[in-house]
């Protein structure tokens, strides 16, 4: 059959199972959104208030479904509105697919309105780019796309589509998905060398990261630590692959991670990592990190071994697949003196709380974990309230806490938030943020508003930037430079506006009085919780430093 390049985007979508986009219209995509809208019946596009909130609903919606997330976006600034996006996708691997349409080619270079060259732009944050300037590039472009953001270790593809293509005619076949790149092949060597040095080992420490989510891996996980009575500390991108109730689970690990999983990972004999890549918030220090300790690697991206840390012992490849190769001849084992000493630190941590305390970050969590069931997804934005919702809540399953890791995008939240909830429409969604991140994507509630989502956003108010605040009050003597906006938001009666529900709450015992109004409400909430700006997260290692200098108190 004869279609046009905008027909050919939308088939090409269907072919790939595509049912749900994120986007914002503009003039040179006028003809591919004509085309969406005759799709409409197939494919829901989902209309943001700006594409950088388009472009974290894809990568939400991704992050919750294990699809891969659908952006679209005019020339010109709209391209350039996804760039924040596409580099947080980016930096926690997340398959996505941006389709830019650019202006037409006799015009390309020629500094039209609205004219950029969005793929060089986005060059270094992406897996790889198409500008398709010629009908006959666009369905292989497209489907390429999809073929290598889910291949290997998975990420972000950008197709920039002159305005002339998407009016152009080309013959079409609908086709089934390519087959996605294999994955490297592990030797048989490596494998066994791995599994004798942690049947060997005395004291270690499962060390696992994002890559073990994007694996499936989870099931595999659990069963290698308890048969080896192995402690796992886990990454900001693997909370939940353990739940927060076994005894194995130290918790987070890196600058505000759990002492037992920072002291655990300091002492051990060996440290396994398990799709996790020795980010500079977690090996602070690279050269004293685990410097007691053999480590081993196991990643399916090549460029991550030996890259930060050196390692003594690596296997390339899927995680899930080396853990069902290892786990029968994982022994049976148990470390009673090691099992004591991690689980006694564990035990010990204790939440320090402001002298004004009214209502702690942890009675916040602890009040809405309580008051929802372990199918919630929680998602947040970027600072102090990440790391209280990254500790504190009551990880149970993977995919179920969103979070921006490597890029730390502050205004991430309300838009994956969106994406999650869309992808994920029988699950409830929370969104947990500060009132300095929620400045930033707030915009998104006439989305949330628009396409009636429950979405709970839960804000803890300190009114000031409270991470960079909290290190001006530790490292540079208070002096409080642009951290102290004095903003005077009133946030119920902005969410009145927007057409959501307004709550505040000062006190736990408000604060569940309100939850239990907010999960009865079938449009998108938000609840307003003032704390503390002298609350700090704890504990804490400085930059370039190491466990002797971890502040807890």
């Amino acid at each position: 059959m004869k279609l046009t390049g905008s027909q050919v985007v939308a088939e090409v979508l269907l072919d790939h199972g595509v049912d749900t986009v994120f986007g914002y219209p503009g003039g040179t995509a006028l003809n591919i959104f004509d085309e969406l809208y005759k799709y409409s019946d197939r494919i829901k596009h989902v209309l943001t208030a700006h594409e950088q909130g388009a472009a974290h609903a894809a990568d939400g919606y991704a992050r919750a479904t294990g699809k891969t997330g659908v952006v679209f976006s005019t020339s010109g600034p709209g391209a350039t509105n996804l760039v924040t996006g596409i580099a947080t996708a980016f930096m926690d691997s997340i398959p996505m697919v941006a389709i830019t349409a650019n202006v037409p080619d006799s015009l390309i270079g020629r500094d039209a309105f609205q004219e950029i060259c969005i793929t060089g732009v986005t060059l270094p944050i992406t897996k790889h780019n198409f500008f398709v300037n010629r009908i006959e590039d666009l369905e292989p472009a497209l489907r390429e796309a999809f073929k290598i953001a889910n291949s290997g270790r998975k990420g972000p593809v950008l197709v920039d589509i002159t305005k002339d293509v998407t009016a152009a005619s080309i013959e079409y076949t609908n086709k089934p998905p390519l087959q996605l790149k294999d994955v490297p092949v592990m030797e048989r060597d490596d494998i066994a060398a791995i599994v004798k040095m942690i049947n060997a080992a005395e004291k270690p420490v499962a060390y696992v990261g994002g890559g073990v989510v994007a694996s499936g891996a989870e099931k595999e996980l659990v069963k290698l630590i308890e048969k080896a009575d192995i402690p796992v500390a886990y990454t900001l991108m693997a909370a939940g692959v353990v739940g927060y109730d076994n005894e194995l689970n130290l918790g987070l690990v890196g600058m505000h991670g759990s002492v037992a999983a920072n002291r655990a990972i300091d002492q051990a004999d060996l440290v396994i990592a398990l799709g996790a890549r020795f980010s500079d918030r977690v090996a602070l220090n690279p050269e004293k990190f685990a410097k007691r300790a053999k480590i081993v690697q196991v990643d399916i991206d090549r460029s991550e071994i030996s890259k930060n840390v050196m390692i003594d012992k690596c296997c390339v490849g899927d995680v899930g697949e080396f853990l069902k190769r290892a786990l029968p001849y994982i022994e049976e084992k148990k470390h009673p003196e090691w099992h004591e000493r991690v689980v006694g630190w564990r035990k010990k941590e204790r939440v320090v709380k402001a002298p004004d305390c009214k209502l702690h970050p942890k009675e916040i969590i602890d009040t809405i974990c309580d008051m929802t069931d372990e199918d919630t997804i929680y998602v947040t934005d970027v600072g102090q309230h990440q790391m209280w919702a990254a500790q504190y809540i009551k990880h149970n399953k993977a995919k179920k806490f969103i979070t921006s890791g490597g890029l730390g995008t502050m205004g991430f939240g309300y838009g994956a938030a969106i994406g999650a909830k869309l992808g994920c429409p029988k699950d409830r969604v929370i969104h947990i943020t500060g009132d300095g991140s929620f400045h930033m994507n707030l915009n998104e509630a006439c989305t949330a508003v628009s396409q009636n989502l429950p979405i709970i956003t839960v804000i803890m108010n300190n009114r000031v930037l409270g991470m960079v605040y909290q290190w001006q009050t530790i490292f540079y003597e208070s002096r409080y430079s642009n951290t102290t906006p004095e903003r005077k938001t009133d946030f119920v009666k902005l969410a009145e506006a927007f057409g959501a529900k307004g709550f505040r709450a000062e006190t736990a015992e408000e604060l569940a009085a309100v939850m239990e109004k907010a999960l009865k409400e079938e449009g998108p909430v938000w609840i307003d919780c003032p704390i503390s700006r002298e609350e700090r997260v704890l504990p804490m290692i400085p930059g370039g430093k190491t466990v002797e200098d971890m502040i807890i108190d």
